[in-house]
């Protein structure tokens, strides 16, 4: 009996199970869903087509939504950081392994959030619902802020969607800017709309100005108030005169 077969022979269930979907995880992490077999999956991990199915009967659709579902823990785990610090580099932590995500599983995500694949259902589409709510949850825990209203919450929401229509197209341009440039933008883009939507909804307000009380000179938050103030002051004669 060959090495290979020993092997085979050592690894219990739970050990088979995991090995087939590590290369499934691989292959959907590297190539657009559309493009990866059952055969491709056996091949990579060096075993038959027979036993992939033995262990993932629903074959590819149970082998994607399953890579999916690692997936989906992975992006969850990027938002989760501790309360300790200013917000801003909290959320610059937090985009910081996003996009590190981003980078390493490339034609996974933008397969993911560009929809149309085959292998695309209702499952994998709450899925990744599950992240974005995540996501929003973590968010607005850093903002100390974990029922907010409807303003907030919208808030928070839309800036998520904003941040994943920003990495697709940071896909498509070669992922260029770099990718610490690309995560400054994405944080001075959180704070602008944290701002603007406290002159309209007072409970954002409140949360914004408790929220950038703690932060200091060198944080994401100072880095933004030190460029802007000099646009602020281009746009001074627009205020009206105090009384």
């Amino acid at each position: 009996m060959d090495s290979s077969r020993r092997a085979y022979t050592r690894l219990s269930v739970e050990q088979r199970r995991t090995q087939l979907l590590a290369s499934a995880i691989d292959l959907f992490g590297h190539r657009n869903p559309d493009d990866v077999s059952v055969d491709d999956v056996a091949v990579a991990a060096g075993v038959s087509r027979p036993l992939v199915y033995r262990y993932f009967p629903g074959g590819k659709q149970q082998l994607y939504e399953a890579a999916l579902r690692n997936a989906a823990d992975e992006l969850r785990m990027c938002f989760v950081e501790p309360p300790e610090g200013e917000m801003t580099q909290r959320l610059s932590n937090a985009i910081d392994r996003y996009l590190r995500f981003v980078d390493e599983h490339d034609a996974a995500y933008s397969a993911l959030l560009r929809g149309g694949s085959v292998a695309e259902t209702s499952r994998t589409n709450a899925i990744v619902d599950e992240v974005r709510r995540a996501a929003a949850e973590e968010i607005l825990g850093h903002l100390g802020a974990p029922a907010p209203g409807p303003r907030l919450a919208m808030m928070v929401r839309s800036w998520i969607a904003s941040v994943e229509a920003v990495s697709l197209t940071w896909l498509d341009e070669g992922k260029r800017p770099p990718a610490a440039e690309l995560r400054g933008w994405l944080v001075d883009h959180f704070i602008a709309l944290l701002l603007v939507s406290s002159t309209t909804d007072e409970e954002t307000a409140e949360v914004a100005r408790a929220a950038l009380a703690q932060e200091n000179k060198g944080s994401p938050a100072g880095d933004l108030a030190r460029r802007v103030t000099p646009l602020a002051e281009a746009v001074a004669h627009l205020l009206p005169p105090l009384p």
